[in-house]
């Protein structure tokens, strides 16, 4: 109990009987198949790029904020919905609580030393013989979490039964860091740990233009909305009402991404496919690891269950737009460094699908709610 906020108190309890419901049993129709709706989306995606070769020029045409026009209608649709249900009338009841500051410390640890010191070993150890490969995932290790389209941890966080406020507030924090320090981080780790060769030209900007814009947008639109709306039609009206008409949005707005992203990208990944393996391999790996690792030592450290989903999505999840954008800008878009980042979401969005699934596995077999 942090002030007047109430949340569920999950503790890591013992197994209860087996005539326990399916995990999913409570979620309507888009929830309950995500994974099988996913993959729809990115085999269509992946079908067209190949057999359209005109699918990929058309939607990259447009573009904003040096994304493409369709796929920042997708990201805004889809984080929207999501960043409504944040409770920003008590979040600062959270931050005079001991516990959100030892949240935040973990979250740093976790997300700015464990992970990348991890995807620099899992480059190494994968990818021995070819270094531009190991540059972008290095690339993708140090995108970290700050909830954009191809790492949208506050559907993954909601799905499995992690806060909404915790998971916002870290993701900000991370947008701020992620400003602050990718380049020197990117600069240390190619150049100095590495010793790759090449110019890293990264501009703070750029980073500051992306994270104001794709997370400042929803956010600023959902908090004048939350605002507005609870005082003029009532805090139950918004609740019942309003969220439930906007709860399936976010993930259409997912899946409309995901298709979009595949279709534009279809075709150079299927003409690189040994180079998509071998890339997918260390991803797997990382992805797996990091979230398990996050999740253990949070539970040692006795963090309720929702703390120790939030942790361990955003853990989990990374900024790809940022590893890509960089990549494309420093080597090139037909780079292998730009191949390694674009080959990220196609593995992280199956693995943290069937992640979410896994916990809700775990938190129903062991009675975490």
């Amino acid at each position: 109990m942090v002030g007047t906020v109430s949340y569920p108190d999950y503790d890591w309890p013992r197994p209860k009987p087996k005539q326990q419901l399916s995990a999913f049993k409570g979620l309507g129709l888009l929830d309950r198949f995500l994974a099988l709706w996913i993959f729809l989306a990115m085999a269509i995606g992946i079908i067209l790029g190949k057999f359209v070769p005109e699918t990929g020029p058309a939607l990259q045409k447009g573009k904003f904020v040096g994304v493409s026009v369709p796929i920042a209608v997708g990201l805004l649709v889809m984080m929207y919905p999501i960043l409504c249900k944040v409770r920003y009338e008590s979040l600062h009841e959270l931050f005079s609580h001991r516990e959100m500051w030892k949240q935040i410390c973990f979250s740093i640890f976790v997300n700015w030393i464990l992970a990348p010191f991890l995807m620099l070993s899992l480059a190494w150890a994968f990818l021995p013989d070819k270094s531009e490969l190991r540059t972008g995932l290095i690339l993708v290790g140090l995108g970290r979490c700050i909830a954009m389209l191809r790492s949208p941890v506050l559907i993954w966080n909601g799905l499995a039964g992690g806060n909404h406020e915790y998971c916002a507030i870290l993701v900000a924090i991370n947008s701020i860091l992620q400003m602050v320090l990718f380049a020197p981080l990117a600069v240390f780790f190619i150049r100095i740990i590495s010793h790759e060769s090449g110019t890293i030209d990264i501009s703070y900007s750029t980073v500051a233009t992306s994270v104001a814009v794709f997370l400042g947008i929803p956010l600023g639109a959902a908090v004048i909305t939350r605002i507005v709306l609870r005082k003029v039609a009532g805090a139950d009206w918004y609740q019942q009402t309003f969220l439930k008409f906007l709860a399936p949005w976010s993930l259409i707005g997912l899946l409309y991404t995901i298709l979009v992203l595949f279709a534009s990208q279809g075709r150079q990944v299927v003409h690189q496919i040994i180079s998509v393996v071998r890339v997918a391999a260390p991803l797997i790996v990382y992805f797996v690891l990091i979230f398990f690792v996050t999740l253990w030592i949070s539970r040692l450290l006795g963090f309720r269950f929702s703390m120790v989903v939030t942790q361990s999505f955003t853990a989990a999840s990374n900024n790809f737009e940022l590893a890509i954008a960089v990549a494309v800008a420093t080597f090139g878009p037909n780079s292998d460094q730009a191949l390694a980042s674009t080959v990220g979401p196609l593995i992280e969005v199956p693995v943290l699908v069937g992640l979410v699934y896994a916990v809700r596995w775990m938190a129903n077999r062991w009675g975490w709610k």
